[in-house]
Parts: structure tokens; C-alpha cells; sequence
């Protein structure tokens, strides 16, 4: 099934400033279970031996990130919306795959333990399920949704780095950099014992971004108006909004002359810089700071569980070794970060889901719009993790495990689909080829050994 293409001119590229945003949304909601909890848990337990594989895995992500958004900025159509061209099952099989991902409230329910750890007592679940209605509600209300995100995470990015800054000063010593840097050297390609091919699917899974979090890429570029995507209404809220009316086509192309051309070039380029900046840049701080934080204070140690409790010992270790409020900073950047990302994960479900329904099922409806459909998968997911939770599947570690596995696993899926995809479905001025088709050959070779890998361990166990 082909949609039609509708022809438009390509809009003029805005400026690099005006284009920060959807690289900020990423990073912030991927700044969470791995930077907080899954890297840092993996370094206490194992040391600095799998720092090559945290930023080999940023660098592979990156190649894969710029092709879900070339698709969009020369189409105006998400990437999901591209593989129902071919066949509708691809979309359907995806937004299951997302949904079974961010069920799980795993990132809610650390961000609440957290937050008991901070404020000394109270109950995990119930904070949850009331941090999720909120999420649901802020959602719900914003006037555009896309605005909102971007600014939640920016806070939450903004905190994040504060934080960072002040343990580098304050904590991490020359001797734990020293190592960091001799460990990524001379380690790389080699894991440490104890870690699992589970871990690693997982711990990859939860660098930066992941899974359908990236391909929801072309939903945010697509309301920040790059390229094609300046065509396509934005979300926005059937309560308090009005809603944009659709600009008269599901995919669009543009005429391949010298202006839109040479206007491409400039969009390319700068949707890169930026990508590279506000998303690869921050996580590769994030990931490293928060592990040699980790090895500096819990390397070692023979008392950690495999649950954030280790959070806890490590704000103790601050409290006695600078002050209380480092304490007190820590967990709430904590806490603060992990429910940020609940609701960006929230997002993503919510447009995956409501951009291919109305795409493919109900694009003639006057009811159910876009807006509406999103906020029906918003409440459905809210519904679903608490009901996950109170039926008494609470462990934070073992739900961040399960989400982000399926994270790796999705990934290498639409991976193989997004080759095939930029090299057939775009013009050949605009198409992925070179180092970039290299990139994804590398990607998908990449996720697929550590998914063989991981399954083959447990048959073996069986």
C-alpha cells in the first residue's frame, strides 16, 4: 500500500538556534534508567570496562537518528508512516512493540523510589500512580504538547548538567579519570565479569535513546516545522487548543532544483549539528560523568543489590564526604530525571500510536483525530502501569531491564526497514548513501550481535 505524494516547495531552513529542541527532548528523556541508574549500576558492579561500549553505542545511534530524520525532513511523513507504505503490518507491529516497552513504568516507579529516599519514607506504588495521572493531566491540558516536552526536559537536562559540573569538582578524582580514560582504551571490545549478554542488550538499549523513542524523532522535528514537516499539522490538544487543519496530503515531496537543493544541504546540515550537540554530546557527558561517579564511590563494594538502592548508599557517601546537600541534590536531580522521562516515554507511545491509527484506519474520521487518539493511548498506558504496578510488579531494576531488552531488540528491526526505506522511498539527490549507508550496515550488525547473543545465552541455560 502507497500512500500519495503531494508536491510542495520546501520551506526555507530556519536558523541553527531555532532549530534546538527535538535533540533536547531526546536526550532528556533518555537522560534517565540508563545514565542514572543502568550504566552506573553496571560500572559499581563491573568497573570502567564497558565505557566502549556506552559510546560506541552513542556513535551508532547517532547514524541511526539522522536517517529517521532525513526521511521526515524530505517527506513531511514519520518514518513508521513510511514503513506502511510497504505494508501496514511493520506499523502495527511496532506501535505493539512500544507499547510493550513503556508499559512497563519502570522509569516512574525509580524516579518515585528515589523521591522516598529523599523525603525518607512513603510508598513507591502509590507515588507512581499519582506521578502518572500528573504526567497524564500536563500532557492532556498543554495547548501544543510538543512545547511542553521541550521544555520539561530542558529543565531537566539544565539540572542534570548542573549536578554533573558540581560532582566533578567535588567528587571525582584524577586518579578515577585517569582510569576511565585507560579502561575505554585498553578494554574496548572486552566485558567485564559479571556482566551479563542480558545486561549489555539492556545497557546498550538504555544509552541515550532507544527502541521507538528514536524513531519518534519524526514526530518532534515534524512540529519544530523542519523541512517537509512544516506541512503537517502539529498535535495539539482537543481540550484546550485548536486543533490545525491538515494541510492536504500524508507525504510530500519537493521539486529536486538547484534552490530546494541547495536549501536541503542547509536543513541536513544543520539538523546534524544539532542532533550531534544537544543529544550525542550531552548523553556522552552524562554516561561517562555518572560512571566514574559510580566507580569513584561503589566500585568494590560488597552490599549492593540489584535495585536502586545503590542510589541511597551513594548519596550516604556524599552526605559524609561533602555535605548534606549534595545528598539532598543528587536524589532530587534524581528523582526529578526519572519522572521527566515517564513523561516523555508517555509522549512517544502516545504519537506512535495516534499517528499511524489515523494514518492508516481513520484518516477520513471527524472524531477521531490525532490529538484525541493520543490522548486515549496516553490514559491507556497510564491505566495499564498502574494497574502492572498494583497487581505487585514493582522492581524498578527488573522492569528498566525488560523495557529497555525490547529497546535493542526494536531497534534492530526498524534498522534493517530504514535502509531499504532511505534508499528506495527518497529521491536519489536525498537519499542515504556513502559512509552513512556504511553507518547502518555497522548498525544493524552491531544490534543484531548482542540480540543473537542474548538469545543464544539462554537457550543455553534452558
Amino acid at each position: 500500500m502507497l500512500t500519495e505524494t503531494t508536491t510542495r516547495e520546501l520551506p526555507e531552513p530556519l536558523s541553527l538556534r531555532r532549530m534546538i529542541g527535538p535533540g533536547i527532548i531526546a536526550v532528556g528523556i533518555g537522560m534517565a534508567a540508563g545514565e542514572i541508574i543502568l550504566w552506573p549500576y553496571l560500572t559499581a558492579i563491573g568497573g570502567l570496562g564497558l565505557l566502549w561500549l556506552a559510546f560506541t553505542t552513542l556513535a551508532v545511534q547517532f547514524v541511526i537518528n539522522m536517517e529517521i530524520e532525513r526521511y521526515t525532513l524530505a517527506t513531511g511523513q514519520t518514518v513508521i508512516g513510511g514503513f506502511s507504505r510497504w505494508w501496514k503490518g511493520w506499523g502495527i507491529l511496532i506501535c505493539l512493540a512500544g507499547a510493550f516497552q513503556y508499559v512497563w513504568p519502570g522509569w516512574a516507579t525509580s524516579g518515585s523510589t528515589v523521591f522516598t529516599y529523599l523525603i525518607g519514607g512513603g510508598d513507591p506504588v502509590w507515588i507512581t500512580v499519582a506521578s502518572l495521572v500528573i504526567v497524564g493531566l500536563l500532557l492532556s491540558l498543554s495547548k501544543v504538547v510538543y512545547k511542553t516536552v521541550e521544555r520539561v526536559e530542558t529543565v531537566k537536562v539544565a539540572l542534570t548538567l548542573f549536578f554533573l559540573a558540581v560532582v566533578v569538582v567535588f567528587v571525582i578524582s584524577l586518579n578515577t579519570w585517569g582510569d576511565g580514560a585507560k579502561a575505554t582504551v585498553t578494554e574496548f571490545g572486552q566485558i567485564p565479569d559479571g556482566i551479563t549478554f542480558t545486561m549489555l542488550l539492556s545497557a546498550i538499549g538504555a544509552a541515550g535513546a532507544g527502541g521507538v523513542h528514536n524513531l519518534v524523532l519524526s514526530n518532534w522535528i515534524r512540529d519544530k516545522r523542519y523541512g517537509m514537516g512544516a506541512h503537517v499539522p502539529r498535535l495539539i490538544s482537543p481540550i484546550t487548543g485548536q486543533e490545525e487543519a491538515a494541510g492536504g496530503g500524508d507525504r510530500y515531496t519537493f521539486p529536486m532544483d538547484e534552490t530546494s537543493l541547495s536549501r536541503w544541504k542547509v536543513w541536513w546540515k544543520r539538523a546534524n549539528a544539532e542532533h550531534l550537540v544537544t543529544f550525542v554530546a550531552v548523553c556522552f557527558v552524562t554516561i561517562g560523568v555518572m560512571s566514574l561517579l559510580a566507580y569513584e564511590t561503589l566500585f568494590g563494594r560488597g552490599d549492593l543489590k540489584s535495585d536502586p538502592s545503590f542510589l541511597r548508599i551513594q548519596g550516604d557517601i556524599f552526605q559524609a564526604e561533602v555535605g548534606s546537600w549534595l545528598k539532598l541534590l543528587f536524589l532530587a536531580v534524581g528523582a526529578v530525571s526519572l519522572w521527566a522521562a515517564a513523561m516523555g516515554l508517555l509522549d512517544i507511545i502516545g504519537r506512535v500510536a495516534s499517528d499511524f491509527l489515523r494514518r492508516n484506519y481513520l484518516e477520513g474520521s471527524t472524531r477521531w483525530t490525532e490529538p484525541r487518539l493520543y490522548l486515549i493511548v496516553v490514559w491507556a498506558e497510564i491505566v495499564l502501569g498502574s494497574m502492572i504496578l498494583l497487581a505487585g510488579f514493582s522492581q524498578p531494576l527488573g522492569l528498566l531491564i525488560v523495557s529497555t531488552c525490547a529497546a535493542s531488540v526494536v531497534t534492530l528491526l526498524y534498522s534493517i526497514l530504514l535502509v531499504r526505506l532511505n534508499t528506495r522511498d527518497l529521491p536519489a539527490p536525498v537519499r542515504m548513501k556513502g559512509w552513512r549507508l556504511g553507518g547502518m550496515i555497522v548498525a544493524i550488525a552491531f544490534y543484531g550481535f548482542f540480540a543473537v547473543a542474548m538469545v543464544v545465552t539462554q537457550i543455553d541455560k534452558l
